[in-house]
């Protein structure tokens, strides 16, 4: 693959011997961005979105299939918005179904068994310690922690609650009645500072521009309606439909989740900003998979970017290193953030990325 990536005072150009596609898939996709606005005062969590505060707040754009553009489009629309305050971040989200149906009502169980809406949250974009939260039209949740994503080893702590959340659930029609049609459902969460701050490793609530990595996805189901109930179509899978695509079936990729923005600024002031560092993390995201792939073929990791197959480097100052360590390997890139001022950024085998500062 190629990663051709622009930074401000940088042009590398990465060429990769590689088998499979899933990462050119992945950063052919630019992550969504929002700016989530402070709300003007408390918000009520009734899962209705009258108030004036919502009503200024913008809509994250339509969902699309998790894939990308190369999957239909969804049959129904889904949308979000976002507000903070000192206590807590707030997520509200409309989707539109004729069918409103949900079964589970037992906190932690498996939701996206049921038609669901989901939230994802990496407070530092190191794509480790991250959040998820899944609830159904009958307002189950399901929240646990995740220390990595699945495919370096992570595993899910299902015990682990968000303490004081709130939610809610408004249904525009009737729910689990399969002789009418529905608009939909509209949801309300209120996630408190107090819970995200215990892994987020910064201010939480967050300081002004500051910009976590979150991801929002909805799972439906088709069914069909069998002696007046709602069955779902067998050897159908699951749709997945979200609000910055993956570019694969893996809602567990940190690194390919949109950035929420966090501003004190009136709605329509403030202009979301791209993440300055986000070429070289794409280019150290390319690395870790391509050392994944080489790691699969050889049975050991690179230990350098030749041996990787890395055909062409172009770049002053910016090419990544490799150096081993005991239990695999650090990548590293110098990258040149606002004016005069440079950052070290760094990547291992399973996927944790930070940065530190630079020379």
């Amino acid at each position: 693959m190629n990663l051709k990536i622009w930074t401000p005072l940088t042009l590398v150009t990465l060429a990769w011997n590689l088998h499979g596609g899933d990462w050119d898939r992945m950063k052919a996709i630019v992550p969504q961005g929002y700016v989530c606005h402070r709300a003007p005062g408390p918000i009520r969590i009734d899962g209705q979105l009258d108030e004036s505060a919502w009503q200024a707040a913008a809509w994250t754009a339509d969902f699309r299939d998790i894939e990308g553009a190369a999957q239909p489009k969804p049959t129904w629309r889904t949308r979000a918005k976002m507000l903070w305050d000192d206590d807590y971040l707030y997520v509200a989200a409309e989707l539109e179904e004729p069918h409103v149906w949900a079964t589970l009502t037992q906190r932690d169980s498996v939701i996206f068994q049921d038609p669901d809406f989901e939230v994802f949250i990496d407070p530092d974009g190191d794509n480790h310690e991250y959040y998820e939260f899944e609830m159904n039209a009958l307002n189950t949740v399901w929240d646990l922690f995740l220390d990595k994503p699945y495919k370096d080893g992570g595993k899910a702590v299902n015990e682990w609650n968000i303490a004081g959340l709130k939610t809610a659930v408004h249904v525009r029609g009737t729910l689990n009645n399969a002789v009418d049609l529905d608009e939909g459902w509209t949801l309300e969460i209120a996630f408190p500072w107090k819970a995200l701050k215990e892994y987020a490793h910064r201010p939480a609530p967050p300081l002004e521009g500051d910009q976590w990595r979150m991801g929002f996805s909805r799972v439906e189901w088709d069914i069909e309606i069998k002696d007046g109930r709602y069955v779902k179509v067998p050897k159908h899978p699951e749709h997945n439909w979200i609000w910055s695509p993956q570019g694969i079936i893996d809602m567990h990729r940190p690194e390919r989740w949109g950035y929420v923005q966090f501003t004190k600024g009136a709605p329509g002031t403030v202009q979301f900003r791209r993440d300055p560092a986000e070429a070289a993390r794409d280019t150290l995201m390319g690395l870790y998979h391509a050392q994944r792939d080489f790691q699969a073929r050889e049975h050991h990791w690179a230990t350098s970017l030749k041996e990787l197959g890395l055909k062409e480097v172009s770049s002053p100052g910016g090419t990544p290193s490799i150096r081993m360590t005991g239990e695999g390997y650090v990548a590293e890139m110098t990258v040149k953030v606002d004016a005069g001022k440079s950052e070290v950024w760094c990547v291992r085998q399973d996927s944790k990325l930070w940065r530190k500062p630079g020379p």
